[in-house]
């Protein structure tokens, strides 16, 4: 992922208004951020837990979209949506995000399972077991790699196109 300005972030949110556009914080080590393992921005706001972000890359424009975790708890182990780690080293939880435009001035949201913390870049890029003799291990890892940016760009198109 190319690297962000904070006014890159806070203008490219389809989902938020004005005032929350305003008073999200950014990450912790925003400046210091290493962009070229990510393959997207996600997280979670720590004045607001239930409230997390994500900024990504959609048709070569930044997307930002604003979700909320949820109430109550998945009785079940879910896996992410985004990365698709059967390992799961982190929790998984249920977002929800409004639609942008009229979709979402009406109510209309989109759900995801995703990583509590939208570590999917590092999940993605871990070193996956050998599964049989002569198994690409770096080509199995570029392979969930280019998944989490197809995922991510899918999700934040969907929420983006209302």
């Amino acid at each position: 992922m190319h690297s962000l300005t904070e006014k890159d972030i806070r203008t490219s949110f389809v989902n938020a208004s004005q005032r929350e556009r305003g008073s999200l914080t950014l990450p912790a080590g925003f400046e210091s951020l290493d962009w070229d393992t990510r393959d997207f921005l996600g997280w979670r706001d720590p004045k607001l837990p239930a409230v997390g972000y994500v900024v990504g890359r959609v048709d070569d424009a930044v997307v930002g979209v604003l979700l909320r975790q949820a109430d109550g708890r998945i009785r079940t182990r879910p896996q992410c949506s985004w990365c698709e780690d059967v390992t799961l080293p982190n929790d998984v939880v249920l977002f929800s995000a409004k639609r942008a435009g009229a979709a979402g001035r009406n109510g209309d949201t989109v759900g995801v399972l995703a990583c509590a913390a939208f570590e999917c870049s590092a999940n993605a890029r871990r070193r996956p077991p050998m599964a049989y003799v002569g198994f690409d291990v770096e080509a199995a890892r570029q392979q969930r790699v280019l998944a989490v940016q197809e995922h991510i760009e899918s999700f934040l198109r969907t929420v983006r196109e209302g």
